[in-house]
């Protein structure tokens, strides 16, 4: 069995995929872009310094990508964070892995002052060893910095001891970067065909189906 299991949080833990696309499309209309939540949708999973350059022009990033950052934050914290729900079956699924002896840690996209916040709507505050956001890498997702510094974090977990559990390829594109093997889910709404091309060396529908068959799954074998 690994021993660690590192988690993504939106789309993976909590259902918060399109509320971000939502966020970041009304970002993106303070500052005078029209770019539809359904467009954004398909990029979220990245840190902000890799999702704004798919749709602006670097100089603008370069002039006005901290702002839009900072909006974007207080916007979804405001506006949407108070529609998120964890999905079902997160809190069992951390007991499980932690009662065979391995440790969990989390590795999001999100800002440090979010994810305390995300852990409280799954329910696992008490059952995570270790954590890291985007706030802490140089580079975001889909670059492997998040999971990297995850595991210094764990302290004695190898890359080939580790498994990383994400809803989007950009978590399994920076995982294999990382060394690290990914566990695709279902429930951010990424066609598995895009998991299974990223790299997933294993797809469910969602937490809750992981825990169900979690006998068989790479998270207990390996």
């Amino acid at each position: 069995m690994p021993k660690a299991v590192v988690f993504d949080m939106d789309g993976t833990l909590i259902d918060t995929v399109g509320l971000h696309a939502r966020a970041w499309e009304d970002t993106f209309r303070q500052f005078g872009h029209e770019v539809p939540a359904e467009r954004i949708r398909g990029q979220i999973g990245k840190g902000g310094d890799q999702l704004m350059p798919v749709f602006l022009d670097q100089s603008v990033v370069e002039e006005n990508g901290e702002a839009m950052e900072r909006f974007r934050a207080a916007r979804f914290k405001e506006r949407y964070l108070p529609e998120a729900r964890g999905f079902p079956g997160v809190r069992e699924l951390f007991q499980r892995i932690r009662a065979q002896g391995s440790r969990i840690a989390l590795a999001s996209s999100c800002k440090t002052d979010e994810i305390e916040g995300y852990m409280e709507l799954a329910g696992i505050p008490d059952l995570v060893d270790a954590r890291t956001t985007t706030d802490d890498a140089q580079r975001s997702k889909p670059e492997p910095d998040i999971f990297q510094v995850a595991l210094k974090r764990l302290e004695g977990v190898t890359p080939e001891e580790a498994i990383v559990v994400g809803d989007s390829p950009y978590d399994a594109l920076a995982a294999a970067k990382a060394g690290i093997r990914t566990v695709g889910l279902l429930s951010g709404g990424f066609p598995e065909a895009e998991l299974r091309q990223a790299g997933c060396i294993a797809i469910y529908k969602d937490p809750q189906d992981l825990l169900q068959h979690f006998e068989s799954s790479p998270l207990a074998n390996g």
